[in-house]
């Protein structure tokens, strides 16, 4: 079978799921330069209450993709759509008050600032539901609320990710975008942060993590996408990657040895 066999049947997978998906992305093509694109023709969706997992090797587009996703990275071609309506290449700023979260791998806390200072940074176009959004995230990060007035500075790098994603949330979105959430972090931390992602997911919010540590993210995903070379390679359940032959030899033989 050719890559254009693989591609042509990746593709078919892709719009036979897209039906009612929160977010969805059709043959994306974007870069960082005019001429010189990353994504190649990615396709992704992710259905309500679903957490999807994208892993792939180093420069395959994995956090290039989330960024189209959020409006931080221009799209030449393709669409992207929540909740149906066309939302390419609109703004940051536009997509969070539409109900997308996005939490950056670094520099994703203001450290001078306490918990609770960043996570009113986190509902600032909406600061009337900062009470309600704050006992939301720290029914999920109860050590959030135990420690609100400590500067973001002083925590360890997982609770500093606690933070990050909590005010991502604080907007109420329904879909949340992790980039590489465990990225840095010890394996126990690592674990945490899995932990914590999958509660977020069982909370009623929509996922899709980017993550290099493959074996883990497949084990928690509902779905899972294989991104190379700036296109879909392989797309299914988390089980079924974790376990097919093909994605255990060309991707989670280096890309698990975390995991492992």
């Amino acid at each position: 079978m050719t890559d254009a066999d693989d591609q042509k049947i990746e593709r078919e997978k892709h719009l036979a799921g897209v039906e009612n998906a929160v977010l969805r992305a059709d043959n994306l093509i974007a870069g960082y330069l005019p001429g010189v694109n990353i994504l190649n023709g990615a396709d992704l969706y992710c259905q309500p209450g679903e957490l999807v997992g994208i892993i792939g090797p180093n420069g395959a587009g994995k956090s290039t993709l989330l960024k189209a996703l959020f409006g931080l990275v221009k799209i030449h071609e393709g669409t992207v759509k929540l909740k149906g309506v066309d939302i390419t290449n609109q703004r940051a700023d536009q997509l969070v008050t539409k109900g997308i979260g996005f939490v950056p791998q670094t520099e994703n806390v203001f450290p001078s600032l306490t918990i609770e200072e960043n996570l009113e940074m986190g509902c600032y176009q909406e600061p009337q539901n900062f009470a309600e959004r704050f006992e939301f995230v720290t029914d999920i990060f109860p050590r959030l609320g135990e420690r609100r007035k400590q500067r973001a500075g002083q925590l360890s790098g997982g609770e500093r990710q606690m933070v990050a994603m909590g005010r991502a949330l604080m907007m109420n979105p329904s879909v949340l975008l992790l980039d590489e959430p465990s990225a840095g972090l010890s394996p126990v931390l690592q674990d945490e942060v899995f932990v914590q992602t999958r509660n977020i997911n069982k909370a009623g919010v929509s996922v899709i993590m980017v993550e290099q540590n493959a074996r883990r993210c497949l084990q928690i995903c509902d779905r899972g996408y294989v991104l190379d070379h700036g296109r879909n390679a392989y797309s299914g359940t988390g089980r079924d990657l974790n376990n097919d032959p093909k994605v255990i030899s060309l991707y989670l033989g280096t890309l698990g040895a975390k995991a492992s």
